[in-house]
């Protein structure tokens, strides 16, 4: 037994428990189940962590490259998932966006509709989503029980949310319409749909009346979680441990600095104008926005196409499929922002990126460019479609699970950095937007470790001098100086309150890998290759930062130098005399397992398998 080997063992049995996970991999056969999500569900995931433990620690030391790197990244994986459990997190797990109760709702986005197997599978899970709802409640119960309430800002977003999912408006009732419209649509299938939609509404609903009456009263007044919680809540996003009063001091001078360049890049907009003035204008003249969803669209997806055509095999090699990314506007009713869910193993599902708009019509441009470099291409999409290009080498565990939100997000924010020195950010309106999206994640970093450590703000800071974080200075910072509306503000910053230490990941990522390349940079003079650098950072899939690190710095990259990432599946070598240890397909069969959806976002979070994060 070989680590990868082990590692694909362990990822089958985490498909068995999770049925929501296999309808992300687009494995068929159980489209139609739903994860147990009770505190004995959780029980069963704890046990089989602890007995893949024991079992990597028995592996002997491996001389394959390839192995080390598959035995330490589950490991760490492992042991990161122990460590959530035993703190019990599950039973406290709910907040406005990245929580059980979003997983319920959005893995009927990606589920099968072009045909009546796919819309009878969802008609099931409409019918039984009761029971998924009620598990979570349980664990929800005895966090209660024990002491560990969730803020009550949280709860109060979840509730808002249940509520539109239950109502009138429902994204469920829309359902009904899109069968109506497809080949698969009968007047019994029509039928059957529509009672489980009013069978999950009501359970929905049901859920919602408990968050209100029992759960809500018990909430907890206080939003910080501590520091003892923050800093391991970071370690797993991260994969690094940080000084969190260090990181929050350099988190204001970021902000200081960028504040200066945007004022700068402004005055090239308007030389007469305030930056105040020159953000409203970018806003509101329709001259600067989109006058519709579908122009919107249209323009997003030709920036994509532009770069992935002048980039490929000078600053990136990119996979062939990955060379398509599709665009969408997102069902309402989610928080604001746009994400990216990543392509089926089999590329079968290209990646998309989403935009959650909030139902607006006229869409300004001047802050999406970067945002759309930064989910689609070079962000998230050529990140994740080189990891699934890398199927001779990396175990289906790693692959299809495995996530570090500093690796991901820092790469994706250091994706719009490196648009803008390659020149694409050609207008300064679309510079200035990507100054205002370096503002929001460094915003992010001091209001984050801020609010949950309760530091006050520096007296040097250009933002109420020595006084404590709350909400509302919070919201306040990212309107003034991230230039975000008020409600997207507010569901910014009841997102940190809930989700501690995850927000930081943008900066604290980015900040390593642009370090990584000024060190190579030095070392190599004029040897240095960008796009050798580029294989480097992406070429072990998804990392920890301290891995990142040390592969990076390797003086011939181990463990993974002279892979390039395009080569296609299938013909990436193995090491002597190993052979092919976990070979794939591409019919969707048990050894072809497609990808696990992340949403991996600059203003929400990738999307889990239920209680994984």
């Amino acid at each position: 037994m070989d680590a990868c080997t082990l590692g694909d063992e362990l990822l089958d049995e985490l498909l068995e428990l999770s049925p929501i996970a296999c309808t992300y991999a687009g494995i068929g056969g159980r489209d139609h189940l739903w994860d147990d999500l009770s505190p004995g569900g959780m029980a069963c995931r704890r046990e089989l962590f602890e007995r893949y433990r024991d079992a990597f620690s028995a592996l002997p030391q491996s001389e394959d490259r390839w192995q080390r790197l598959a035995a330490r990244v589950a490991a760490a994986f492992i042991a990161e998932q122990i460590d959530r459990l035993a703190a019990e997190e599950h039973l406290r797990d709910l907040n406005n966006i990245a929580s059980p109760f979003q997983d319920l709702r959005q893995v009927f986005d990606i589920m099968d509709k072009s045909t009546g197997e796919g819309w009878d599978n969802i008609a099931a899970r409409l019918r039984t989503i009761g029971v998924p709802l009620s598990g979570y409640r349980a664990c929800l119960e005895e966090g209660m029980e024990r002491g560990m309430p969730v803020a009550r800002r949280q709860v109060d977003a979840v509730l808002i949310q249940a509520r539109a999912l239950a109502g009138e408006e429902s994204p469920f009732r829309r359902l009904t319409d899109d069968l109506a419209e497809s080949p698969a649509a009968t007047p019994e299938r029509i039928a059957a749909l529509r009672e489980a939609v009013d069978e999950a509404t009501g359970a929905v609903s049901d859920f919602a009346a408990y968050l209100a009456a029992t759960y809500m009263p018990a909430s907890a007044t206080i939003d910080a979680v501590g520091e003892d919680r923050y800093v391991r809540a970071a370690r797993r996003y991260l994969g690094t441990t940080i000084d969190p009063r260090d990181t929050y001091a350099w988190g204001w001078s970021e902000v200081h600095r960028l504040r200066k360049e945007m004022i700068e890049t402004a005055a090239k907009i308007d030389a007469d104008g305030t930056l105040d003035g020159v953000i409203e204008t970018l806003r509101t003249d329709p001259g600067h926005c989109a006058q519709s969803p579908d122009e919107f669209i249209s323009f997003i997806e030709d920036r994509l196409g532009k770069a992935v055509a002048d980039l490929d095999g000078r600053v990136f090699d990119i996979p062939d499929p990955v060379k398509r990314v599709d665009v969408k506007i997102a069902p309402p009713g989610g928080a604001l922002g746009a994400y990216y869910l990543e392509p089926s193993e089999d590329f079968s599902r290209p990646g998309s990126v989403w935009w959650s708009t909030g139902g607006k019509q006229v869409l300004p441009l001047w802050d999406e460019v970067s945002t759309a470099y930064h989910e689609g291409f070079p962000g998230h999409h050529l990140q994740v479609g080189v990891t699934l290009s890398l199927a001779d080498h990396l175990s289906r565990l790693h692959r299809l699970l495995i996530w570090y939100p500093g690796y991901g997000e820092g790469w994706a924010l250091y994706a719009e950095l490196l648009m803008h020195e390659l020149g694409y950010l050609d207008e300064p309106e679309y510079v200035l937007g990507m100054l205002a999206a370096q503002m929001l994640r460094a915003c992010r970093v001091v209001i984050d470790i801020g609010s949950h450590l309760d530091l006050t703000i520096p007296d040097e800071a250009v933002f109420h001098p020595g006084e404590r974080w709350t909400f509302e200075l919070a919201v306040e910072m990212l309107t003034d100086f991230a230039y975000l509306a008020r409600d997207y503000a507010e569901s910014e910053v009841t997102r940190y309150l809930g989700w501690p230490g995850q927000a930081i990941a943008y900066k604290v990522g980015e900040r390593l890998i642009l370090d990584l390349r000024e060190r190579l940079r030095r070392r190599m003079g004029d040897a240095f290759d960008i796009k050798d650098f580029h294989n480097r950072v992406l070429g072990s899939g998804p990392v920890g930062l301290d891995l990142l690190r040390e592969i990076v710095l390797e003086e011939d990259g181990s463990p993974v130098s002279g892979v390039r990432p395009g080569t296609p599946i299938g013909t990436l070598s193995t090491a002597p005399g190993t052979g092919s240890r976990h070979p794939r397909c591409r019919d969707g069969s048990r050894n072809g397992h497609a990808a696990v959806s992340r949403l991996r976002c600059r203003c929400r979070p990738r999307s889990r398998w239920s209680g994984l994060q």
